[in-house]
């Protein structure tokens, strides 16, 4: 690898250039000492332009397999391409001898994610999922309330991801086709599902109710998710694209006191809208990055609603999307064992939203 010893960033080959390719993974590749943007694979003029013009010194490839032609010139691919070639792609890019990053969900099977990670150890290779909602503020910031114990001991967990998009988009995000791996429940689903195991450990039990709401609609667009974690805490995930009025994004209640938060992380917003994480540092040379303002805070406390101003407000920690892929930089220096997102993780959510695709189709609750 180029970056090994030699003090060159490591040569990263980003494929697609959509939503996820653009607005997420080339800003934050960019943005990461150590990483260099080399090449992104897309056969689309628009999208061609688009990229040369914020990375001029970008090469093209047409197709995965133009690229993984020349394997010998990069150290990472990194798979943001849609859901149905995560796990092709993926696979043809270890067996080339290459390190991967794969966008979520990281397969449409749990099977198929054991898979790709027995492949990858038997490689010796890194496989990474970009779970970039482990570094979203609101998300820090109730990790850190839980870590010092400011809730006592936690009894429900309640996580939502709503909008109002009361017109399908279309496209394959919202195919009702199996092989699209479209709708709610693997879309946003695998980030409320891969949060709550993170805060609360292995599902025991997964209830579900997911269904298509939206004329004309084929993918689900209106899911509940209720997991039973080991240590006991139930977890309540909602996810939906029909919310006129929207809820709070995670309410935590323990034996001593509650938090509740609204709103969005900023992150994606300022992606969105253009705006980089400064290159030189993970801490970012912009202290604004990722910060929220006070009036977004979320509030702590114990027999008052947050609403009327009950209980006192927690700052929320930054975000820092821009860590991810400092600590992909650090595992492929140091070893896959320094991997932010092993494949193994992202099995187990695949498990849950499994468990909670079935527990909706047949009626039942879901014993792991």
């Amino acid at each position: 690898m180029t970056g090994t010893g030699s003090g060159s960033p490591f040569r990263v080959a980003l494929v697609g250039y959509g939503l996820a390719g653009s607005v997420f993974h080339a800003p934050l590749i960019a943005a990461t000492p150590g990483l260099t943007l080399d090449t992104v694979v897309t056969a689309n003029p628009e999208r061609r332009a688009q990229a040369h013009s914020e990375y001029p010194g970008i090469r093209f490839a047409e197709t995965p397999d133009e690229l993984l032609r020349r394997a010998d010139e990069l150290d990472l691919v990194v798979v943001a391409s849609p859901n149905k070639t995560h796990v092709p792609i993926a696979t043809a890019a270890l067996e080339a001898g290459l390190p991967v990053v794969v966008d979520k969900p990281l397969a449409g099977t749990a099977a198929e994610a054991r898979e790709l990670d027995r492949l990858a150890d038997e490689r010796g290779l890194l496989l990474s999922v970009f779970q970039n909602r482990r570094w979203d503020g609101d998300f820090l910031t109730v990790q850190n309330l839980l870590q010092k114990g400011e809730l006592g001991d936690v009894r429900r967990f309640e996580s939502r991801f709503e909008r109002w998009r009361p017109q399908p988009k279309g496209g394959w995000r919202e195919s009702g086709a199996p092989e699209e791996i479209g709708g709610l429940l693997y879309d946003l689903g695998s980030h409320v599902v891969d949060q709550a195991l993170v805060l609360f450990g292995p599902a025991a039990q997964v209830y579900a109710e997911v269904d298509v709401r939206r004329p004309g609609a084929q993918a689900d667009d209106d899911t509940f998710i209720a997991i039973t974690h080991t240590g006991g805490v139930r977890s309540h995930l909602y996810v939906s694209a029909i919310t006129p009025q929207l809820g709070p994004r995670f309410r935590v209640l323990g034996s001593q006191a509650g938090f509740v938060k609204y709103g969005l992380d900023p992150q994606e917003a300022a992606l969105r809208e253009g705006r980089r994480p400064a290159a030189d540092s993970v801490a970012m040379a912009d202290q604004e990055w990722g910060a929220e303002p006070e009036e977004m805070w979320g509030r702590l406390g114990a027999g008052e609603s947050p609403l009327t101003g009950g209980g006192h407000p927690v700052p929320t920690l930054p975000g820092a999307y821009p860590a991810y892929y400092a600590a992909v930089a650090a595992a492929l220096r140091e070893g896959p064992g320094h991997n932010p997102v092993p494949a193994s993780q992202a099995a187990a959510a695949l498990g849950v939203l499994e468990a909670a695709r079935r527990s909706a189709r047949e009626g039942i609750t879901v014993h792991l």
